[in-house]
Formats: structure tokens, sequence, C-alpha cells
């Protein structure tokens, strides 16, 4: 007899594999999947493979598997699942909706785990040598892809709303129901802190009568329930390898949302303590939740290196997406934030930590810049309050980044802006020296006495900075200045540095220390010294030269004066001057220029004058004096009978009272002729008279006047009454 061929062999051998690899129905048989596959897994199957292995036609087995399972899910399965799906319309209660979609992936599980089953098989046998095609690895990939590809390619709306609905339940739940064991899910009340209490008063579910993680009567609670279906679902999808498909752009919605109702809630305008802290143990609450997403918190399911690796995955996704959030909303009120600087500084140090984890610093930049244009740049705005907030942002930017490119680059416009203001070198130094209203800040680093660094130096950063303390500058800063002077930079230098020169700044201080030193009536100037001396410390001995000039002079002419004084106490009584002349003697070379003013002074004064010119002659040969008489001062008093008051005035103001003296009346013509005056030097000192001892008779007359038949006496003191100069009542008049 003929031995047989190979076809009863090789049929019943693809026969067993046909059957016992995929369920009856994809081959189209009506008959059940027999329940001994199992049992033939070890024998019948394995030695059905290796027959296809003799007859070297094992490498179809893989591409046969593939192709039924690609059939199988197109025709049959995805069809069947979509249309349970379609059910969710018609229902209106959530519990039946959880329970519908759970139900749905379940009938899902059951079609697709005879396939699963088989892929196992196939990847033994693959392993074990008897199959020959992509590989163990390769081949599940592919299937998981197919899964994905077929079922889940597009997805309804009505299937992303069970989705995003059913895990934002169980999030809720979990979050209300956490508290130190992650585990406990037996009562729906939950155990939270203060802040999350808070945080549930202003979602409107504290009443006492529902249940504040499902949202149901406490009676009809179903939170354990929902957890229990949320733990089914997570290890089905994990199970089809479908948890990041079907689920991720569900729980990312759900996170960020969160996370930004929670940072809205918590953070947004307090700027007094730092957030960072609490959000990550709020965030280690969320991770919770994910880690039994994929089951890395579950005693049902055994963790593998890729759920693992994927909740790694979401834990930097969450914090960086805080990060982000958080630096975004600080961004947007960083003006704010400056503004409050120091009070703001834990707003400033949690923004600095998020910076350092995000790439937002050009957000950081155009949003600063803009506001700081919108906000201050105007002309409602006034140049102190401006320096102000340029000084806030000094230090809150330095302490932002120390490398100050972020200052540099975001308050340029402030510099360009303060440029074009005329006060702003007054309102500088006013501030350095304790004038402005709100100095405290500038006279407090005036008081550190340190140099003013501009960026014209010639050093490089190696000859600045240690080798292990050296840092790089980030991308965006100006390559053409030295990181070294960007960071050494203090206020006072950067407010210097505008002008690009300390000279304006020293000329204002001299106008300035020029006008306190001459509209006093002492000789007293141990502020300016102090002042002086810091800024010698802060600009250099050379460039306040002539400040301490004008100090010594004033030093000088209080000796001076106490000398002359001290000759003429020597006199006999009838030989002294009718009263004391002070003087100040100005070193006119080092002074600022003094504005010109052309003014008669009565014989009196000029002979008092004279007469001081001649002793100051004696003491300093060959030096002599040049008088400044419209600079010349003196105390006026006032009584009156009913009522009394004192005003300080100018010494042209009482000349030209003394020359009224002389003429019950006199017009203003007349009295800019006697005085050599111009007319706008009568303005003020008409004010200071009108009302007290002036009247005006008829238009540009004016004679004294009597109030009611008050007394009227005026008297002058020329001199300064602290040194014990004498008393001269010129003028006593009576009204009837």
């Amino acid at each position: 007899m003929e031995a047989a061929g190979p076809g009863p062999e090789l049929s019943a051998a693809w026969h067993a594999l046909s059957t016992g690899l995929v369920p009856p129905a994809a081959l189209g048989l009506a008959a059940p999947r027999s329940s001994s596959v199992e049992l033939l897994k070890d024998s019948d199957l394995r030695a059905a493979v290796e027959v296809l292995q003799r007859y070297d036609l094992h490498s179809v087995l893989e591409e046969w598997f593939t192709e039924v399972l690609q059939t199988d899910l197109q025709a049959n399965i995805a069809p069947e699942f979509w249309n349970c799906i379609g059910q969710y319309e018609n229902t209106a209660e959530e519990p039946q909706c959880s329970l519908l979609l759970l139900d749905a992936f379940c009938l899902l599980k059951c079609r697709l785990d005879p396939y699963l089953n088989s892929l196992d098989l196939l990847e033994k046998w693959t392993k074990m040598g008897l199959l020959l095609g992509t590989g163990s690895q390769m081949l599940r990939e592919k299937v998981y892809t197919m899964f994905k590809a077929i079922l889940f390619f597009t997805t309804t709306k009505t299937f992303q709303e069970m989705i995003q609905q059913f895990y934002s339940r169980t999030f809720k739940i979990y979050m209300r129901q956490w508290k130190k064991g992650e585990d406990r899910m037996n009562a729906c009340e939950s155990s939270m802190s203060e802040n999350e209490q808070e945080s549930d008063m202003e979602d409107g579910g504290g009443d006492g009568l529902q249940c504040m993680g499902c949202s149901s009567k406490k009676e009809q609670c179903w939170c354990p329930t929902a957890m229990e279906q949320f733990q089914q679902l997570n290890e089905i999808l994990h199970r089809l390898n479908l948890l990041e498909r079907v689920s991720a752009n569900a729980v990312t919605t759900i996170l960020h949302k969160m996370i930004e109702e929670r940072m809205e809630r918590r953070c947004r305008g307090e700027y007094e303590h730092s957030f960072l802290n609490e959000f990550q143990e709020w965030i280690e609450k969320v991770i919770g939740w994910l880690s039994r997403v994929f089951l890395q918190d579950s005693p049902m399911a055994h963790s593998t290196p890729e759920a693992s690796s994927t909740l790694k995955r979401w834990r930097c996704h969450v914090q960086r997406f805080f990060y982000r959030i958080y630096a975004s909303m600080r961004i947007e009120e960083l003006f704010s934030i400056i503004r409050d600087f120091p009070e703001s500084k834990p707003a400033v140090e949690d923004l600095k930590f998020c910076l350092e984890r995000t790439n937002q610093r050009q957000q950081l930049l155009s949003s600063l810049k803009s506001a700081l244009e919108m906000r201050l740049l105007h002309p409602g705005v006034n140049t102190s309050d401006i320096i102000t907030l340029y000084i806030s942002a000094i230090k809150a930017l330095r302490e932002l980044d120390p490398s100050m490119v972020i200052l540099e680059v975001a308050c340029e416009p402030i510099r360009k802006y303060l440029r074009t203001r005329e006060d702003t070198v007054r309102q500088i130094v006013a501030g350095l020296t304790g004038d402005a209203e709100g100095s405290g800040d500038l006279a407090n680093e005036l008081s550190k006495a340190d140099p003013v660094t501009l960026e014209n130096g010639q050093e490089s950063d190696d000859d600045i900075s240690e080798p292990e303390d050296w840092l790089p500058d980030p991308v965006d800063a100006d390559p053409g200045k030295l990181s070294s002077k960007r960071r050494s930079s203090d206020i006072i230098s950067l407010l210097v540095s505008i002008y690009g020169s300390k000279d304006l700044f020293i000329n204002e201080y001299r106008t300035l220390l020029a006008d306190r030193l001459l509209h006093q009536f002492n000789y007293s100037a141990e502020r300016e010294i102090r002042n002086v001396e810091l800024l010698k410390l802060r600009f250099g001995e050379a460039q306040m030269h002539y400040c301490e000039v004008m100090l010594k002079d004033m030093a000088d002419s209080r000796r001076i004066n106490t000398n002359i004084r001290d000759e003429e106490e020597k006199l006999p009584e009838e030989e002294r001057p009718p009263f004391s002349l002070v003087a100040v003697i100005l070193s006119s070379e080092f002074w600022p220029p003094l504005k010109e003013e052309k003014l008669e002074l009565p014989e009196q004064i000029k002979e008092a004058m004279e007469a001081y010119s001649k002793k100051y002659e004696k003491l300093k040969q060959p030096v002599a004096l040049c008088g400044r008489r419209h600079l010349c001062s003196c105390p006026f008093n006032q009584t009156l009978s009913r009522g009394g008051g004192s005003k300080l005035l100018l010494l042209c103001v009482e000349m030209r009272g003394s020359h009224l003296c002389e003429a019950s009346c006199m017009d203003l013509p007349s009295l800019l002729r006697a005085r050599q005056s111009r007319d706008q030097t009568l303005v003020r000192p008409k004010r200071q008279f009108v009302g007290c001892l002036l009247a005006e008779a008829s238009p540009a007359q004016w004679q004294w006047f009597n109030r009611r038949g008050d007394f009227i006496h005026m008297w002058q003191t020329w001199g300064s009454c602290e040194c014990g100069c004498s008393r001269i009542d010129f003028t006593q008049l009576r009204a009837a």
C-alpha cells in the first residue's frame, strides 16, 4: 500500500489551531467555543504547530490570526460595542449611565478575551522557536494597535460625555473620601482640611442633606458602588491596553479643570504667602487617584513596568501643568506683585521656582512690558510714583532673576520714559537726600555706601567672579553687557545709569544743596554733611569736591560772623551798629550759578553791608566781597490786637514795606522805581500784605490798612534771633 500524503495530517492540524485560537463565531461557525481548549493547549495545539513547522507552513499562522481578528472586530465586535453605548441617550440617571458604560466594556472584554488568550500562546510558541513571524512583542503591539484603530479611531460625542462624567464623578468621590489612608472607601463623608472645607462651601455641596461625593441624597449615596465600577473599568481597560486611549483625554481635562479652579479660589490676589507646598500636598492626592486609574494602588492587579512608567509620566504632566498655570497667573499679576513688594516676596519666590521648570520667560517679558506701558508710563502718573515702582521692580525682579536679565529687558521702557520727564533727576536726588515723600528706599540705599557702577567699565567677568560661582547668562541676555556688571548693580547705580552719567545727578544735588543752605537762618548743616559723605562713597570724592567746598563755606561763614560780632561787642554802645548783619560768604567758583536780580536796598542796609565788607577784608586780605542783595532775608513779625501771627519773608518784602512807611500811599510804578525791581518780584510779597497790613486804595495803589479799629504794630528784626540780635521797632502806626 502507498503511504498517505500530508493532506489529512495537515488538515487536522490546521482545524485544531483554527478552532482553538479564535472563537467559532469569527469563522462563521454556529457552535460555541469548546471549554476544553485550555486542555489542548499544551498537547494537541502544540502538536498541530509542530505539524505546520514540518511542512514549513508555521509562518502563516500569525498573519491568519491577525486577519481573522481584524475581520471580527470590524464586522461583529465594534458594532456590538457601539450599539450598547448608544443606549446612553435613553438613560437619565447618572448611576444608570455609569453601569451602562461598565456593561459595554465588560461585553467588549468578553469578546476579546479569547483572542488575548490565544495571543499568549502565540508568544509562547514564538519564544520556543515553533513559529516564525514578527516576534512576540511586535505581534502583541500589532494586536493592541488594531484594537485602538478599529474600536476607537473615532469616538462619538455620547461616549466622550459618558467617560468624562464617569471619571469626574469618581475623582470627586475620591478627593472627598481621602484622608490619610487612601484605601478607605467606606464612608461618603470625607475628613478634609480647612482649605478643602472652604472649597466645598464654594462648590455648593455642604448643605448636610446631600452627599458631597456623588451629589445624591445621603440615603441614596452610591459612592462605594461608583468606586467599585471605577476599579472594574480600569482593570478592563488595562487588560485591553486601552486605558490611555479611552481615559487620557477625560483625565487630562478633569485634572486641568480642577487645578485651575482651585488655583483661582486659593491663589488669585494672594501674594503674602507661598502656595507651592499646599499644592504639592494636593497634587499627591491627585496622584493617588491616578494610581487607581493605572492600577498602581490596586490589590487586584499586579503592577507592571509599563503601568509604573505611565504613572510617572502622568505625575510629571500634572506637576508641569501646575507650574505652567501657576506661573501664568503670577505673570498676569506681576505688576501688582511688584507694587506690593516686599510684602509679596512669597509670590515672587513661587514664580521663580515655577519659571525654573517652565519655558515662560518670554511670556513674562512681553506681559510685564505691556502692563508697565498701560498702567504706569503715561502722563497721568507722577514721576515720583514711576520712580517708586521702578525701585520696587528692581528689588522684586532681582529676587526673581539674579542674573538681572528680566529687569534689564522688561524695565527698559521705564528707563526710556523717565529720560523724557524733566523732573526725573530732581526727584531721584530728592529721594536720595530724604526730601521726597516716601523716599525711604533711596535714603536707605544711600546709607549702604556702595560705589555707583556704570556699564562702561573695562573689567571682565573672569576678574570678578570666582570660577566655582560662575553662572551662564540666560539666552535672552544682551551679549554686549557684562553679566558681572549687571548682577552687581544696585538701585542707585541703576537709577544713575538711566542717563549714563553721574554729572547730572551731582549738579542737581549741588543746586538742591545750595537752595537748602541759602534758605536757612543758621549755619546748621549736619544733615547735609552726612549726605555729602554718603554721596562721596557712592560717586567718589572728586565728584563731590564742589559740595565739600560749599559746606566749608558755611563753616567759615559761622566762624567769620562770630569774630565780627565779637569785635562789635568790644565797641562802645554808641559806636555799635543799629542792628547786626549775619552773612554767608560763598566761594563763587564752586557754587552753582545763582539767578541775578536787581534790587535797591534802603540806605541803612547798604551802610551795614559796606561796614561788614570792610571788617571781612581786614580778616581776609586781599579778598573782597560782592554782595547778592536779592538773596538777603530776615524774620518779619506782625501783631494785631485781636489775634496775631508771624511770617518769614524775603528781605525785599520788608524793604518794600519799609519804603511804604515813608508815605501813606504809593502806587506800584513808584515802588518799582524806588526799588529798581521787576513787577513779578512784588506779586508774592503783595499777597502776604493784603488783608493784614496793606489795602488797595485804588487800582495799583496800596496804603496801610486798619482792620476795624485794630492796633497794628510792625517791627523788623535783622539777623538771627538765635544769635542774640537786638529787636528794632521801625514803625508803630495807630489808626483812629
